[in-house]
């Protein structure tokens, strides 16, 4: 884990990356220590501008959009780590179990993820949360967890379907080794990459959608989450009489969270694949040589 940790710091996409995710993840634990009141107490007078007091303003209804940025981080969070683990898992289960046993297996699983491919995703996830009705973010975590497994399936079944074909693999056929033991201990450590990108992404994905289908009015508007503090500052006109405080806090925190988890996600990437890291090595390699060609000129001209 030590070591783990020292890689991640040494790439810096990685390590700003992490830095930027554990920042939101601690605000999210520690929201009942860093805030005074409920996020729905109404504490001042309706649009107060940014104060010492009130450090992001209040909205229409007077409450702290502080208090509700804090308490919406554990929402939003959750519902995108959430639905991110139900993406994951089905698929890698679906990929891992289409490329082992192949066959009908893998036509009837590969039929399956196809279909779920090409369902329009925000059209299909804007019928089922109007369908519902106002959707709590479990549910929300949910429905975009079960429609969205298909693209992480289809590339751990590609990569899988590599690795199956390898000597260690085949050796561990012949000697008998139990298929559960074939999959979880022989495939599975070398598709964590594959897993980490797919898991990342999700969340990604996850975040920007619940946002977008609360901005809409189909979730819960009695929770407090980034994508419902959208709602309400659209709905009190917060641009149009100069509340744009209302409206920043929530954008800046999803759009750095996004940052945060691409940078991650293009670490890891950079970490697993050694043609990556070889490219790395050689740009700065020619930055280095650059930089003593330049240094070289100036004292022959000096």
């Amino acid at each position: 884990m030590l070591d783990l940790l020292k890689i991640f710091i040494r790439n810096r996409k990685a390590a700003a990356g992490l830095l930027i995710v554990v920042f939101y993840v601690v605000v999210a634990l520690a929201a009942p220590l860093i805030t005074s009141h409920d996020p729905n107490k109404r504490v001042s007078r309706p649009h107060q501008p940014p104060s010492i007091e009130y450090s992001m303003g209040t909205t229409r209804m007077g409450r702290d959009v502080y208090t509700q940025l804090v308490w919406g981080t554990r929402t939003s969070l959750m519902v995108g780590i959430l639905a991110g683990f139900i993406v994951t898992l089905i698929g890698t289960v679906v990929g891992l179990t289409a490329a082992y046993y192949g066959g009908a297996t893998d036509e009837t699983l590969n039929f399956a993820t196809n279909v779920v491919l090409v369902l329009p995703q925000l059209p299909l996830l804007l019928v089922l949360a109007a369908f519902l009705g106002q959707v709590g973010p479990l549910a929300i975590a949910v429905i975009i967890g079960l429609t969205s497994w298909a693209w992480g399936a289809r590339v751990t079944r590609a990569q899988a379907m590599t690795l199956k074909n390898r000597e260690f693999i085949q050796a561990s056929e012949l000697i008998g080794e139990p298929v559960w033991r074939m999959i979880l201990v022989e495939m599975l450590p070398n598709l964590l990459s594959i897993i980490c990108f797919n898991f990342i992404g999700s969340v990604i994905f996850t975040i920007i959608t619940q946002a977008t289908l609360e901005f809409l009015g189909l979730g819960d508007p009695l929770s407090v989450s980034w994508g419902t503090m959208l709602y309400n500052a659209n709905n009190a006109s917060a641009i149009t009489v100069g509340a744009w405080w209302e409206m920043a806090a929530p954008c800046a925190a999803i759009v750095l969270i996004g940052i945060g988890l691409s940078l991650l996600n293009f670490g890891v990437d950079e970490i697993s694949n050694p043609r990556l890291r070889t490219l790395g090595a050689i740009g700065k390699a020619m930055k280095l040589q650059k930089r003593l060609d330049r240094e070289r000129l100036m004292e022959k001209e000096a």
